[in-house]
């Protein structure tokens, strides 16, 4: 087998970069660009191996934009679905640093209380983590009152 992946030939072209020049339908030129990290590169290229791609994708989920300051402003302009959106991205990180398996959950139950409850919460971390307490409880107590679902 030729160098490339179906059989034509390859010629490098500056940076490590490899060509595949194939004839096109009418006798055309096609240019395939082989880059490192795909699944068409060319072998012998130097690749990254499955450990150091999941510590970049690892490294580029945890940069994390702080969201702009929440203002009654803010709220006051949206919409009671996008006020009610507002609010639990301003809840969802606190709850998360407390409770990272339930936060969704728990942000779920505190983001039916009345939003102006819920910017008591945001602004008195002890009134927060009481009602996150609450919420937790709630769910012990729904998941212990439950029974077994029989597997179908």
């Amino acid at each position: 087998m030729n160098g490339g992946p179906r059989g034509g030939p390859q010629t490098g072209r500056g940076g490590g970069q490899g060509y595949n020049n194939n004839r096109g339908g009418a006798g055309g030129q096609q240019q395939f660009k082989y880059t490192m990290n795909a699944r068409n590169a060319v072998p012998g290229q130097q690749q990254m191996d499955p450990q150091q791609l999941q510590q970049q994708d690892a490294q580029q989920q945890d940069v994390r934009v702080p969201a702009p300051e929440l203002t009654l402003e803010m709220l006051a302009n949206a919409s009671p679905h996008e006020q009610k959106q507002m609010l639990g991205e301003k809840l969802y990180p606190v709850i998360y640093e407390k409770q990272p398996q339930l936060a969704g959950k728990v942000t779920g139950m505190l983001l039916e209380m009345d939003n102006s409850e819920i910017l008591h919460l945001l602004e008195s971390p002890e009134a927060l983590n009481e009602k996150v307490e609450e919420a937790l409880h709630a769910l012990q107590s729904h998941s212990a009152a439950r029974p077994a679902q029989p597997a179908e």
